[in-house]
């Protein structure tokens, strides 16, 4: 089966982004459906990680 969707993939190792998966899956965040978004995935892991962090710290202090 195959799909004309596009996926983008952030590359960790190279801070690269690709279009189909090029590289090792252990090196690559994805799949996002544009590259701008690929691009701000780096970003998106701080963001979330912060925000889960102050969950947690929630949650323990309760």
């Amino acid at each position: 089966m195959t799909t004309d969707k596009q996926e983008f993939w952030f590359n960790t190792k190279t801070g690269q982004v690709e279009e189909g998966k090029q590289s090792l899956a252990s090196d690559l965040l994805g799949p996002f459906g544009s590259s701008e978004e690929a691009a701000r995935a780096p970003e998106r892991l701080q963001e979330n990680a912060r925000t889960w962090a102050e969950e947690e710290a929630r949650e323990e202090a309760e």
